[in-house]
């Protein structure tokens, strides 16, 4: 598979994966009862997998190690982060208000993944 065709579904996988977190979100404060249809549990794992591999597979293809690519690194840091706190917000959270807290905070460090992801810079407010 060519790199700018991966680059391609790992960005379509970025945008699904949002989309399906940022309304997740929404139906958690509504109390939604979407929450509990079975594709909306199933369906952003299948996502996030798709996610994962097409990650690995760039990376792979571009010679590119987490350990030797400071914003490679902190894409990935950010992204075990964005995790904890999304399970935190989507259905880990006692009550509403840690769960909306969550949400928010997860929401800002998708942006800075997203920021390191066009800047490849770790710190992607220098310069600005």
């Amino acid at each position: 598979m060519s790199i700018l065709t991966l680059k391609f579904l790992h960005i379509a996988f970025v945008a699904f994966s949002f989309f399906l977190f940022f309304l997740r979100g929404l139906w958690m404060l509504n109390s939604s009862s979407m929450l509990q249809q079975r594709w909306v549990k199933i369906t952003p794992h299948i996502v996030d997998t798709g996610l994962l591999l097409s990650a690995i597979a760039l990376a792979y293809q571009l010679s590119m190690s987490p350990l030797s690519t400071p914003w490679l690194m902190a894409k990935i840091i950010a992204l075990v982060l964005y995790m904890v706190v999304g399970t935190i917000a989507i259905k880990r959270g006692k009550t509403r208000t840690i769960r909306l807290t969550a949400w928010v905070t997860a929401l800002f460090i998708f942006l800075y993944i997203l920021a390191v992801a066009i800047t490849h810079n770790p710190l992607p407010w220098e310069g600005v």
